[in-house]
């Protein structure tokens, strides 16, 4: 039986000194017993000699000091996992909000988990097919990989979301896929689109999510994300699944980070963010990959949104450094109703050259998706040359460049939320847009693959 202290010196926000205790140590769950009976739990946070400071899962309202007990229970916070876990909802700790039964677990496994060695890690290099065409034919998503999507407040990054969630697939296999889905610090009308869009299409079934409100307290905000890549651990490299990890909103996380480091009185970095904030966020991004000698991978794309659309600052300034590139959401695209708004040339995936190709996309996927960007870059500077000298000063090649901008949003980037296009769609499509210039322009593609698609 854990040892019980009466010893709560001072309660100030979320934390609370504990006085007097012995043989507590950092990260500890405990629980905080009122004189009513009612138990809340809270974690330790910084052990001084004697004096743990804790902070509470749920708010402090009612907690009197001289009558209330305090127990630690020896063991940080864990999840009960399995694999009955998916099409399940649960909140930010791991409680099943869905109304179904609790989980029976196989195995408890510490929320915090490990990193990954980086020996034991494998290159990723398979390609995962998410049906849309910006980001299957020009920023490839591999398996393994950190993909960040960056959004700024007002643009559909929810949407875009929920349709990678339901159309993500490894192509070619039969491998059993699974989506983890956290979302952390959205509102209830939010959550509701997630779960009522993942069980229209039946995604719901290879799905588990995690849901932690805006009105929830802010450490469960900071457990949330933790919570959902430890059960993509376990169903990626004990039950041998391959798993997106799909996180949304990181902004609200590092704000809960803020808050907690704020009420702790710690020096603040950046903005208020905490100076550890790069660390913390490295902790989580790294526990993807694939492992050697573990058939599963868990790839992530955290979303986020840009404060002020504001790419330096240190939110995705420090995801940037930390993962594979980024998809960035675009306020221009979004006014001009082409959706998912996705701004293709300063998108980039760092590893979509080991995705693609013979034998995993197609061969000619390489060189037109160099034409592509070439060419769309193009049109825009012919289209904004247009704004200032009139069309006259264009010349008749520079006309089929901007003609051939217009089209390739409308047509390329912009297929709505429910177009699900494999890849061979996205490459033919790429093809009749390209077939718009003539073929002496296209200085980046094989002649061989020109005889076989263009103008076809």
């Amino acid at each position: 039986m854990p040892k019980e202290y009466r010893t709560i010196e001072e309660i100030s926000g979320p934390l609370m000194l504990v006085k007097n205790v012995n043989n507590v140590t950092y990260d500890e769950l405990g629980e905080i017993e009122l004189a009513s009976g009612e138990v809340r739990r809270c974690k330790v946070l910084e052990i001084n000699g004697t004096d743990a400071l804790v902070q509470l899962f749920d708010s402090s309202a009612g907690i009197n000091l001289s009558n209330s007990k305090v127990r630690f229970l020896g063991r940080s916070m864990e999840l009960g996992v399995s694999k009955d876990m998916l099409s399940r909802v649960f909140d930010g700790m791991g409680r099943p909000i869905d109304g179904g039964p609790e989980i029976l677990p196989e195995k408890r496994m510490d929320i915090n988990g490990l990193p990954m060695n980086p020996a034991a890690r494998n290159y990723p290099q398979e390609f995962i097919q998410t049906g849309v065409s910006a980001i299957d034919g020009l920023n490839t998503l591999v398996r393994g990989q950190k993909l960040p999507i960056f959004s700024a407040s007002g643009l559909p990054h929810a949407n875009l979301a929920a349709q990678i969630a339901r159309q993500a697939k490894v192509r070619g296999t039969n491998e059993p896929f699974a989506v983890v889905f956290a979302a952390m610090g959205i509102t209830f009308e939010e959550s509701n689109f997630f779960i009522e869009s993942f069980k229209e299409t039946g995604a719901i079934d290879r799905t588990v999510l995690f849901i932690n409100l805006a009105n929830d307290p802010a450490i469960e905000r900071i457990s949330t994300p933790r919570m959902a890549l430890t059960a993509a651990e376990y169903l990626a490299f004990e039950a041998n699944m391959h798993v997106l990890v799909i996180m949304t909103d990181i902004t609200n996380y590092a704000d809960a980070l803020r808050e907690v480091s704020a009420a702790r009185k710690e020096v603040p970095g950046r903005r208020g963010y905490p100076g550890y904030m790069y660390t913390d966020l490295a902790n989580l991004y790294e526990r993807a990959g694939r492992q050697r000698g573990k058939d599963g991978s868990i790839t992530l794309i955290p979303i986020l949104t840009m404060p002020e659309d504001d790419k330096t600052h240190p939110i995705p300034d420090l995801t940037g450094y930390i993962t594979e590139g980024q998809i960035i959401l675009s306020r221009e695209l979004y006014r001009k109703n082409v959706a998912p708004p996705i701004d293709v040339l300063p998108s980039l995936s760092r590893l979509k050259d080991k995705g693609i190709g013979e034998g995993k996309t197609r061969a000619d996927h390489s060189s037109t998706m160099n034409q592509l960007f070439s060419a769309y870059a193009r049109g825009k500077d012919a289209k904004e040359l247009m704004v200032i000298l009139g069309e006259a000063a264009l010349t008749d090649i520079d006309k089929l460049y901007a003609k051939f901008a217009d089209a390739f949003e409308k047509e390329y980037v912009s297929q709505g939320y429910n177009a699900n296009r494999d890849i061979e769609d996205t490459l033919n499509l790429g093809w009749k847009l390209l077939s718009i210039l003539p073929r002496s322009e296209l200085k980046r593609i094989d002649d061989k693959y020109l005889d076989m698609y263009y103008g076809k």
